[in-house]
Parts: structure tokens; C-alpha cells; sequence
């Protein structure tokens, strides 16, 4: 969702967080899980919280 509010492709924003394409493919389509220092790159990126970016929203 964020990417495409962006308008950014996912070459794109693999290119700025330092992973290949084809990994951030996996990840968009839930096919791999990255590691959390890749998951706070995307964050940084987006501008979001982590809780924001895997659906959590903070509460127990």
C-alpha cells in the first residue's frame, strides 16, 4: 500500500534500502520474512513505525 501511494516501484525502493529486487518481491508477496535490520531500512524509508509497517497496531 505504501509503495503504491508513492508511486515507486519495487526496483525502486529495493535500490534505496540496499536489497536485490527480487527480495523485496518475496517480501511484498509474503513469501519470505526479512530480517528485522531490513524491516527498519523499509521503516526509515516510509517514514512509519515498525508497528505500522507489519500491521500491529501497539495494542496487547
Amino acid at each position: 500500500m505504501l509503495r503504491n501511494q508513492e508511486r515507486l516501484s519495487q526496483s525502486a525502493i529495493a535500490k534505496e534500502v540496499g536489497i536485490s529486487p527480487r527480495a523485496y518481491q518475496y517480501y511484498e508477496a509474503g513469501e519470505r520474512e526479512p530480517q528485522l535490520s531490513v524491516l527498519v531500512r523499509i521503516a526509515d524509508f516510509y517514514g512509519v513505525s515498525l508497528d505500522y509497517l507489519t500491521g500491529r497496531d501497539g495494542r496487547a
